[in-house]
This record gives C-alpha cells, structure tokens and sequence, in this order.
C-alpha cells in the first residue's frame, strides 16, 4: 500500500497517475477536497480509500503492517499565506509527525520540501544538507521558512544518529507547471494562465521587475515540467538506497518572459504580453532568480535528461490546456 498526502494537489495527483500506470498496487490519496474542482484531479484514479488529514493517523495505526511508502506532498503552499501558526502545523508539525511514525514503523518517506527555502539566493542554490549548510539559507516567507524548518530538522536527526525511515528523501522542487495544477488559483503557473481559452481576456500579464538587474519580464525561475518531477521520485522508488535532500529542477534559468512566449509560439501565434506592478506585499518577498545545482541527483544515480522548457510547454499546452480534458 502506498499513501500520498496532498493526493488531489498538483504533484500528488500526478504521483498517483504515474503509481497506476505502473501498477504500484493499493493507492491512498490523503486530503481534503472542499468545494471546488480540486475532486477532478483524481477523477480517474482507482483508489483504495481516500483519507482526510483529521483522520490520517488512524488511518495509518490501523494499516500498519501494509503500508509501504509515504508520498508526503500535502502541504499549505501558498507563498502568501500570513498565518504563520497554520502553516507551521501543516507544513512542519505535521511532517515531523509523519516522519516519526515512518521511522518506528519502518516505512519509506519521501516528502516535499520546496526551492522557497533558498530565500534570495545569495547562498546560492546547492542541496547540501549538512546542519551547517541549512543554517545559512534565508527563506523570504512562512512557507519557504516551515519547509527550511523541516529540512534543519531531518538533518538534525540523521547528523545524531535518530532511528529513520528506512529510505528517506526530500525534494526541493523548483518552479513546477503541468496539469492538475487548475485549483491552485494564482498560485498556478504562468502557462495554465496563458492557455488558449484565456485569450479572450487579452494580452498576458506579467509582473514588472522592481529589481536594477532584471528587465520586465527578465526574472528568471527554474521550470521544470510536472513529468520529470514525477520521474525523480519513482526513480526513488525504484532505488531505496537512495536517501538525502535533492534539488528537483531543470539547473537552467529562464525568464518569465520566455515561459510566456513558449505558450503563444506553442500555438503558432505571437505573444500578447503586457506588465503590471509586482503586488507590494510581495516584492520584498520575491525571488528573482533561481537555478537548481542538479549535481547531488545526478551522483546519487538518476540519469534521465530533463524536458526543455519549449517541449514541455507545448506538450502541456497541447495535451492538457487546449484538450476537452485537461486533467491527468
């Protein structure tokens, strides 16, 4: 049996695809699917059972001797989220917890830690999660800070010798797009913003550089296709030998600008982008570049190239955004 927190979000959904096609066995989706779309990611999924998180220890307590992995994808994600309590009993209380009961129950734990731990990048970009290492990063917001506090935490407990999961592995994904991803609001990415069935709104709009080093539309993110993401991790799966804190992201930078301009030429026409003010509340807060240091992931084994920016906005495009079915 195989558990995936966060199981209708964007990248556990997309886990859960990829466990079923596989034919992984019995999949659980843990989370709370509320009021909106969100049920659609999953549509067509077989399930075993679908947990809410108020009930997922018992859950677990009572599936003991079948569980095999935890997909720890469940998280508040939001960089603008303010309430910093929720998001620390959501993003770290709650993993330390999960953690725990993966150790004493000797079940694999591979969760999500997130590319907002780096803050501004001054420290630069490179997974090394020795105590010392973390300690340096500055994360700009609650939710780069409670995945940062997480990340110290494991750390801690390897650096001593604490009883583990038998295999354990973070991941700091970097700017992830692809389908399933239409619930997140403005937290989705700039192409499912961009698809075909918005253009009746006109240009695209992107947010202007407040920063002397960076023309508008000139901030730079590592994109990485949703596919490679889920290639990482069943890679894991397949290598319970590997354990650490990786870097999931393409090691190449490009614009915002670039990734909006994919979409239009991806449909054979030329973009229409405008620029608008980067909200105040979050220019102090942004990042305005980022770049994966891919070297870690690329010792420890996995070897598969990752998708361009161009191919994987087009495929996105093409197969999801602009079919009558967008969902995975």
């Amino acid at each position: 049996m195989i558990l995936v927190t966060g199981g209708a979000g964007f990248i556990g959904s997309n886990i859960l695809a990829a466990l079923e096609e596989r034919g992984a066995g019995k999949l659980v989706a843990c989370d709370r699917l509320r009021s909106n779309d969100k049920w659609r990611n999953i549509a067509k999924r077989e399930l075993a059972d679908l947990v809410h998180p108020e009930q997922l220890f018992d859950f677990l307590e009572a599936n003991r001797k079948h569980m095999e992995v935890i997909f720890h994808m469940g998280a508040i994600s939001s960089t603008t989220e303010t309430d910093a309590d929720k998001i620390a009993a959501n993003n770290f209380s709650l993993s330390l917890a999960l953690w725990k009961w993966c150790a004493m129950n000797n079940v694999r734990f591979i969760y999500a830690s997130s590319a907002a731990t780096y803050g501004d990048g001054k420290q630069g970009f490179d997974d090394d999660w020795s105590m010392e290492h973390l300690a340096k990063l500055r994360p700009l917001n609650a939710y780069g800070w409670s995945k940062q506090l997480f990340d110290r935490r494991v750390a801690r407990k390897i650096s001593v010798g604490s009883r583990r999961p038998p295999q354990w592995a973070g991941l700091k994904f970097f700017n992830v797009y692809g389908p399933n991803e239409y619930h997140k609001g403005n937290q989705q990415s700039v192409v499912s913003q961009v698809h075909p069935h918005a253009e009746s709104n006109g240009p695209f709009q992107l947010f202007r550089s407040h920063h002397p080093d960076y023309k508008d539309g000139g901030q730079l993110r590592d994109f990485i296709w949703i596919g490679d993401c889920v290639n990482v991790m069943m890679w894991l799966l397949d290598n319970p030998q590997v354990n650490g804190i990786f870097n999931v992201g393409t090691g190449k930078a490009r614009s915002f600008l670039d990734l909006a301009s994919a979409v239009y030429r991806s449909l054979g026409k030329e973009p229409q982008i405008k620029f608008r003010d980067t909200p105040i509340e979050i220019r102090d807060k942004y990042q305005y570049f980022t770049e994966a240091n891919m070297a870690r992931l690329r010792q420890a084994g996995y070897d598969k190239p990752f998708t361009s920016l161009e191919e994987g906005v087009a495929k996105y495009v093409h197969d999801f955004l602009a079919a009558p079915d967008p969902y995975r």
